[in-house]
């Protein structure tokens, strides 16, 4: 085995170690929706003391893209050991074109925090319990269920098309 493999097998242990070790408790509360749920700072304190015992760097960066005139804030994470990058993992967040009370700047600001949770969540393997409350919350609303002839067509569906 060469010595570049060597590396890249040892940081991928380095980082199945971190994302088994990793345990990120959702710290924040939302009662206008009933949920908790774990914001990126959660995530990065959680993880801070782990990436020091392994001597890992973590860093992060947001750009601002633009997709079918959207505009989406697309935010990279990436682990660095001995000054070579060895793992990363991206994720995207669309902005609002408005958000009642909230001036350009938050908006903008809102997008990167929920863009930086879900690229963090994607590199480190976070799996929420139950679906992601941001995405699923209908606010006291209810959604239409499903019924079972619905949910039997739509696997009929994929398996038609072979998408396994």
């Amino acid at each position: 085995m060469s010595d570049k493999e060597e590396l890249k097998n040892t940081n991928i242990n380095i980082l199945q170690k971190i994302q088994s070790e990793l345990k990120a408790p959702k710290g924040q509360r939302n009662n206008f929706g009933n949920y908790n749920y774990r914001s990126a700072e959660d995530i990065l304190d959680a993880v801070k003391p782990i990436l020091a015992k392994y001597e890992v760097s973590l860093l992060a960066s947001d750009e601002i893209v633009e997709i079918k005139d959207r505009v989406y804030i697309r935010t990279t994470v990436g682990l660095i050991k001995d000054g070579q990058s060895f793992a990363n993992a991206c994720a995207y967040a669309r902005e609002p074109e408005t958000k009642k009370g909230m001036d350009e700047a938050q908006i903008t600001g809102s997008s990167a925090s929920y863009s930086s949770k879900r690229a963090l969540g994607n590199l480190l393997c976070i799996s929420d319990s139950s679906l992601d409350p941001d995405a699923t919350n209908t606010h006291g609303a209810s959604k239409p269920t499903k019924t079972k002839t619905q949910t039997n067509k739509v696997q009929k569906d994929i398996l038609d098309d072979d998408w396994i």
